[in-house]
């Protein structure tokens, strides 16, 4: 995530929704210390395209999803998006 000392300007309220409802949407898996939350990135862009509120295009979502995996929110692992470190969980 973007951290205090980061120079680029914070992401648009817009994708911190985002961000919030795929927290909302992912589970963990693993109960242990290390778990972390995680969504199928499939399921990820059907829940923002779903959403009402939001009412965002395909471009729009992965756009978002894009931002957040570059600014850390999340990390891949072969389709699964997760959530970067179980500190900054949703």
């Amino acid at each position: 995530m973007a951290g205090i000392t980061d120079p680029r300007p914070p992401l648009p309220e817009w994708i911190l929704e985002c961000y919030d409802l795929l927290c909302s949407h992912a589970s963990q898996p693993d109960r242990g210390k290390d778990a972390v939350q995680v969504i199928e990135y499939d399921d990820a862009t059907d829940v923002l395209l779903s959403d009402s509120e939001l009412a965002l295009e395909q471009r729009d979502v992965e756009y978002a999803l894009t931002r957040l995996l570059e600014r850390g929110y999340f990390y891949e692992v072969e389709d699964e998006l997760r959530v970067t470190s179980p500190e900054e969980q949703c």
